[in-house]
């Protein structure tokens, strides 16, 4: 049920988020550090600047298939490009990554990241799905906690919103893959 409505929901929250950036504060991607940065979906319009401008090299999306089917770049033509991609498929609005997909998604940044690299990392809004997984990367780049990430987050990316789910996800991943290795 929940993946239903999620796709129903779909074009009138993508609306809704294309005039909150044209009318309020809100930008439609942020910059989390000098190599990742967190925003919504990477809309082909947007595609030339983020790659010649945001020097984007890797992206990682967190969207059901139809969510990215014809909006963006698909994988074999961010390839094309010169950009490495990788896609996790989290139902919008209800679900939280699951950890094996938090953990190779924090891989993926950091192998990129290691490299130099600028990497997308996206959702719808840039507001959850994604929020959660780039929290996850700052707790291990940082050994953060999940509050350390959070407000860190919200102090670039103030619309970020994770619902309880989310936090419970995010407090698994510090315990099992931020805690246990600092130790």
């Amino acid at each position: 049920m929940s993946s239903v409505l999620a796709r129903v929901l779909f074009f009138p929250s993508l609306a809704y988020n294309v005039l909150m950036e044209k009318l309020s504060s809100r930008q439609w991607y942020n910059h989390v550090d000098n190599h990742v940065i967190l925003g919504a979906l990477p809309l082909r319009n947007k595609t030339q600047e983020l790659i010649e401008t945001e020097k984007v090299n890797a992206v990682v999306s967190l969207n059901e298939d139809y969510e990215v089917r014809y909006l963006t770049n698909q994988p074999e033509e961010w390839t094309k490009l010169g950009v490495d991609s990788i896609r996790f498929s989290v139902v919008d609005m209800f679900e939280a990554p699951p950890q094996d997909m938090l953990l190779k998604g924090v891989e993926f940044i950091n192998k990129k990241v290691s490299n130099g690299g600028v990497v997308y990392v996206h959702c719808k809004a840039g507001r959850s799905r994604s929020a959660a997984l780039v929290a996850c990367y700052l707790m291990k780049k940082n050994n953060w906690t999940p509050v350390q990430a959070i407000l860190h987050l919200k102090s670039i990316r103030p619309h970020i919103l994770l619902p309880p789910n989310k936090i419970e996800a995010l407090n698994t991943f510090y315990k099992n893959e931020v805690q246990c290795t600092s130790k």
